[in-house]
């Protein structure tokens, strides 16, 4: 794997593609910046060769064309202090303006350039689009794993402007590495947490991980439609009716595999879909008509932390139960805190991106497990054994 650390960047201007995607409050003020600080020691690996920084980036969804609202204008006095210096923008992503910013670079400055997706044709991987943004710089670093699973502009297509001069950044390397540690050589035994809303968001992780895991745990809502799809009463339970056939069938095939399916034996349930609801324990099976299983129960808990505890290779991706809610959130609570204790322990433990990432964030957990990937959509492509265009781009 070509990273930045097999190039010298002395006097070379280096366009990287980074996620700044972060989150803002109404202030148009960061209220998590760990993408930011995951991007910099690759940005600090160029700057320290002598070379220049050209970084490049979308922020949210823009619908039509140039949006202030979404400008990454927004995070230029927070990179800037972090970076400990006066970090250049560019009003535009290509044109002139942007060209002649770059140009006039001098070893050791960074310029940000506007929100790629101000253009449409980003998204829809334009060639062109691609070419002008190649013009910027001499070398191409791909250090965006959170969109590698994008066929974009400047994450697979740009690539090809560039012949040997690209490599990826220290983060999208550890990103891969990390990943390939669980799904290519784990140490045994190896664990998969599977949680969150729909089972249909996670078939296509739970069938690829058939052939690797030892035992999947399902937690989250998710779990209702293998509850019901084996005879089992839910009450108001979110389920997937067009997926009860396709949940028996992956029930067959871990059998089959030799692969322990673990669902919650009891859940905490309420009467309403809020913090202030009544709330009960139930068996995940016998949830009376009126409510709903809003988190795994205290049975679950225990049996969940026992297989964690004996587990040495644990892959998390998806909540337990409505962990936004106070009164839901134990169950992932549990589980985040058990995963930390695993990894004291010496168990390797990857928390998959997505709200995963922030429930590691919410308990504030984050040094207390082996790895927490930035990127949900790409880690979860990239487990259910998915070519990801950013990476493949770089690669060939």
């Amino acid at each position: 794997m070509k990273t930045v650390d097999n190039i010298n960047f002395a006097d070379k201007k280096v366009l990287i593609r980074v996620d700044f995607n972060v989150p803002l409050n109404e202030n148009f003020e960061i209220s998590d910046d760990s993408r930011i600080t995951a991007a910099l020691p690759t940005i600090n690996k160029i700057l320290d060769d002598g070379g220049s920084v050209i970084l490049m980036s979308h922020l949210g969804r823009p619908k039509d064309g140039p949006n202030p609202k979404y400008s990454l204008k927004h995070i230029l006095q927070h990179l800037s202090k972090f970076l400990n210096t006066n970090v250049k923008f560019a009003d535009d992503c290509v044109g002139d303006i942007a060209l002649k910013l770059a140009n006039n670079l001098k070893a050791g400055e960074v310029l940000l350039l506007e929100n790629l997706r101000f253009y449409k044709e980003e998204e829809k991987g334009d060639l062109q689009f691609a070419e002008k943004l190649s013009k910027l710089g001499n070398y191409y670093v791909n250090d965006a794993f959170g969109t590698a699973h994008r066929a974009h502009a400047s994450t697979a297509v740009i690539a090809q402007f560039f012949g040997e001069a690209k490599c990826f950044g220290y983060l999208m390397a550890k990103e891969i590495e990390n990943a390939e540690k669980v799904m290519k050589n784990p140490a045994r035994p190896f664990t998969a947490i599977i949680g969150g809303a729909k089972a249909g968001d996670k078939i296509l992780i739970l069938d690829n991980l058939m052939s690797v895991a030892d035992n999947i745990i399902i937690g989250g809502g998710m779990s209702y439609t293998f509850v019901k799809a084996q005879g089992g009463k839910i009450g108001n339970s979110l389920v997937e009716n067009d997926r009860l056939e396709l949940t028996l069938q992956i029930l067959s095939n871990a059998q089959k595999n030799g692969v322990k399916i673990h669902l919650p034996q009891d859940s905490v349930i309420a009467d309403k879909f809020n913090n202030e609801s009544n709330i009960k324990v139930a068996q995940s099976n016998e949830i009376p008509d009126g409510w709903m299983g809003l988190d795994i129960g205290p049975q679950a808990i225990e049996n969940y932390k026992n297989i964690i505890l004996q587990s040495k290779t644990i892959l998390w991706n998806g909540p337990m139960g409505v962990f936004e809610m106070q009164n839901f959130e134990n169950g992932t609570k549990q589980i985040a805190l058990t995963l930390a204790e695993a990894t004291n322990r010496g168990t390797f433990t990857l928390i998959g991106g997505g709200d995963s990432s922030a429930a590691i964030h919410k308990f504030k957990l984050e040094e207390k497990v082996s790895y927490v990937s930035t990127g949900g959509g790409a880690l979860l492509e990239y487990f259910e054994g998915k070519i990801l265009p950013g990476i493949s781009a770089i690669n060939d």
